[in-house]
């Protein structure tokens, strides 16, 4: 039987492609650090990915594409055992170009680490897809 909250997470994202993208993408994240995913799969998530990607990771530091294709190949499969979840989706912004969205993430792996997240994504409208433009990540204690 399937998690109540993940059946209405799924019907939110399919009205809403950048929720739909944010789930979809770290199914494929969780996959690729659990070690779950082939290796040929780091092209197809890193296409997910604007070229002008950036990002501000959850120690501050700033982190554009290629630093992001490089932390993607030097942590396949480091995190055995990973389970990604995602709530409170919230779309703060839409235009003709870009969609900005917020959403809650819990990592928990089989080495006994647990995150929790809040993060802001600003995605843009590439020939009908929606890319990663920048992602801020924010710790929350537990």
């Amino acid at each position: 039987m399937l998690n109540p909250l993940f059946l209405s997470l799924l019907i939110v994202s399919r009205s809403n492609p950048a929720f739909n993208e944010v789930l979809e993408a770290h199914v494929a994240i969780e996959q690729w650090l659990a070690g779950n995913a082939s290796a040929s799969q780091l092209d197809p998530l890193m296409a997910r990915f604007s070229r002008h990607y950036t990002m501000i990771t959850l120690s501050g530091q700033r982190l554009d594409y290629p630093g992001l294709y490089q932390l993607f190949q030097q942590a396949y499969g480091k995190r055995p055992g990973l389970q990604i979840r995602i709530d409170e989706l919230q779309q703060i912004a839409s235009g003709p170009g870009m969609t900005v969205v917020s959403y809650r993430e819990w990592q928990a792996d089989a080495l006994g680490k647990h995150t929790q997240r809040r993060s802001t994504a600003v995605f843009e409208h590439d020939h009908g897809a929606l890319r990663w433009r920048h992602l801020h990540e924010t710790p929350v204690a537990d």
